[in-house]
């Protein structure tokens, strides 16, 4: 069983798969959108990684706001969330992403990269940060 991660943006949606042990997660792309509203090519994508990679469950990044209020970008994420869940049959998390693309941005200013360079990377980074979070709670969880 593998469990994918999605950090849902406007313009891009960074993918990360994690390891079969699910101890890991490790980001495999971005996939870049032409236009907002339109998901078809974005949802084709998807499930081409889902049966690739034999995913079982997606978390989806659930942006809200400091202050633990729900904005536009939230309620995008889940519409986008149910989409997917009622294209795929995949179950699907919503799972809080405060800060991710933030310490993505600060690991690739750490290693010098420029705005255009950190744009490829910066999606899939956080998809990453996004999957490891949850991954390290079911870790927590089965701990107790």
């Amino acid at each position: 069983m593998r469990i994918m991660g999605l950090d849902y943006g406007t313009v891009a949606i960074g993918v990360a798969i994690s390891d079969p042990l699910l101890l890991t997660a490790q980001g495999i792309e971005t996939i870049r959108r032409k236009e907002e509203n339109k998901l078809r090519r974005t949802l084709a994508r998807i499930e081409e990684l889902i049966a690739e990679y034999e995913v079982e469950k997606i978390v989806v990044g659930y942006p809200k706001h400091l202050n633990n209020s729900i904005g536009k970008s939230a309620i995008k994420a889940t519409d986008f969330a149910h989409k997917l869940t009622t294209r795929t049959g995949v179950e699907v998390i919503l799972w809080d992403e405060r800060l991710t693309t933030v310490a993505a941005h600060q690991i690739l200013d750490q290693a010098g990269m420029n705005y255009k360079k950190k744009s490829e990377f910066v999606d899939k980074i956080a998809a990453t940060f996004i999957l490891q979070g949850y991954l390290d709670h079911l870790s927590f969880k089965k701990n107790l």
